[in-house]
Formats: structure tokens, sequence, C-alpha cells
């Protein structure tokens, strides 16, 4: 699995970009009302094209297909498994061999109640007790969401429960107190 993540998603000339990317990815770039989610969506794409070019020689651009609950799939290339996303502070994507979920999110301050929703009992014990319990949230919430994008499911009902099965899957979660965010990839066990 190739992680890309960058956090300077004012880097790069946007009008040039929107050039460079296939026409269905500008036109949901270009369903953002504002310019930072035009940016998060064409850089996302760029990071995928990237790694396209690097690891597989694929220098057209990639179009997409949707599953029943929205995970994108590159036409003509079922062999290759991505997932993309993005927060205020950084944007990610991941491509591999075998399906793969990714999630990154912005360190901030949480609601208790929100915390209680969606967290298990043990969770919310190891973030209260945790040094910095806003990050050991988003640490548990990277994992929960990158699981649901890797099997397709998208957010649940009862995130509480989305780390039960975790026993098949493989995390890796990076912490970024300076630049205020976290990501967490996410991986079958091989075998």
């Amino acid at each position: 699995m190739k992680i890309l993540v960058e956090n300077d998603i004012f880097g790069f000339d946007l009008e040039a970009a929107l050039v460079e990317i296939s026409a269905q990815r500008r036109e949901q770039a270009l369903k953002f009302r504002h310019e930072l989610g035009q940016r998060q969506c064409v850089l996302a794409y760029l990071l995928l094209k990237r790694e396209l070019k690097e690891e597989y020689g694929l220098t057209v651009n990639p179009l997409f297909e949707y599953g029943e609950h929205g995970k994108p799939t590159i036409v003509g290339h079922p062999e290759i498994h991505f997932n993309m996303s993005h927060c205020r502070e950084a944007v990610a994507c991941a491509v591999s061999t075998r399906p793969v979920g990714v999630d990154v999110e912005s360190i901030g301050r949480y609601k208790e109640s929100l915390v209680r929703y969606t967290m298990n009992d043990d969770e919310c014990r190891r973030i209260f007790e945790a040094k910095l319990p806003e990050v050991e949230f988003i640490r548990l919430w990277t994992m929960k969401e990158a699981l649901l994008k890797l099997t397709g499911e998208g957010i649940s009902n009862d995130m509480k429960e989305v780390l039960d099965r975790a026993a098949d899957y493989h995390f890796n979660t990076f912490i970024n107190t300076e630049e205020k965010y976290v990501y967490t990839t996410c991986e079958e066990h091989e075998g």
C-alpha cells in the first residue's frame, strides 16, 4: 500500500489543475461552493493520478464508477484499489493491490455527547483518560471511518460497534499534532 498525504492545499494552481483532470472529477470539484472544497477534491485526484502513473504507468485520467454506498473504483482497473479523504488541514490518498480505506480528520475540540454517541464504553474510557483526549477521539474515529470506507459501507447508524469486527484488519495511524490532523489507513490482514 502507498499512502500520499499533502497538507499544502493552496500550493497549486487550481485553474490549471482543473484543466488537467477528468471532466468527471472537474464536475465533482466544481459542485463545491467554496474554493477549499474544490481544492481538496482536485488535490486528492492529483495524488491518485500521480501514484497511478508512478506505480502502474497509467497516464490517462482515471474515471470512476461507484458502488452501492458511493465507494469509487477505477473503470477498467479492478486490480487497483484506492481511497481518498480530506479535511481542512490535509488530503490523503491510499493506493493498494488490496481493498483499502483511508480517513484524515482535523484535530480539534469535540463534544462529550458525540463521544458517547459514537464510541463504546472502552473507547470512551480510553478517550477520557488520554493525555490528549481530542487526539485519541480522532484516532479512533479515523480507524472506524477507514474501515467503513474499505468495506464500502460508509458511516453507519451505530458507530459504537464498528471496531468490534476489526480483528481481520490492519490499521496504520499517523498523528501530526503540529499540522493538527490524524489519518488512518485500513487493509485486510494478508493471508
